[in-house]
């Protein structure tokens, strides 16, 4: 691995607008799931579910490894060869999940632009889209740089789309929620082992972790 490709990697990382258009296509298929108006204002419920299903989707292998355990086909990830051997599916940031500030960050861009909608139900963040925000969602999702982007999209929401927050982030860590399986390790962990030696307090460039 150059040291030019990890730097285009690192670039790349820290553009807003490549983790933006992504999430909305996200949020576009959880909002198509919801059919009541009150029901899309909160498509997507909390932070944490948030970034665990966009975890799923931004790896493609970890949602194959996450639709086998749950005994779903794993084809339905649509894995490319090309994803399988992409500096992508060999790193994972080392702040994946609610523990990666950007969400938030991300998610005020997002409302600043009029895209999306966030209400607050006793301790849970509510996450939904605008009419613009749909709108623009829909124009990714039928674009054909993101149909691939989209029908996977659709792929994590109908898997795990129904389980809450906790449930999810449990899946996620270590496959059953049983917390004797410690992040990324065991038969039912959904993260690849984690073999990373690297201070992510000391590391230069992007907060990313090698896993192999």
């Amino acid at each position: 691995m150059s040291l030019r490709l990890i730097k285009a990697v690192a670039e790349t990382e820290n553009l807003d607008d490549f983790h933006l258009s992504r999430l909305l296509v996200l949020l576009g298929s959880a909002d198509a799931r919801q059919k009541k108006q009150q029901d899309k204002l909160k498509a997507v419920e909390g932070i944490t579910k948030l970034a665990k299903l966009d975890f799923l989707l931004r790896y493609p292998t970890c949602l194959e490894r996450a639709l086998a355990q749950l005994g779903k086909d794993p084809g339905d990830a649509a894995v490319q060869p090309r994803e399988r051997t992409s500096i992508e599916s060999a790193m994972v940031r080392f702040r994946y999940g609610p523990w990666d500030a950007r969400y938030r960050r991300w998610l005020g861009l997002l409302a600043a632009r009029g895209l999306i909608t966030l209400g607050v139900e006793g301790n849970t963040v509510q996450i939904g889209l605008t009419d613009a925000g749909r709108q623009l969602a829909d124009q990714f999702r039928t674009d054909q740089l993101y149909g691939d982007l989209a029908t996977r999209a659709d792929v994590v929401l109908k898997a795990v789309g129904s389980m809450n927050a906790t449930r999810l982030k449990n899946f996620v860590r270590g496959g059953t929620g049983d917390h004797r399986h410690e992040v990324g390790r065991g038969d039912h962990a959904v993260m690849p082992p984690r073999t990373c030696e690297c201070n992510p307090s000391t590391a230069q460039g992007a907060d990313v972790c090698s896993f192999v």
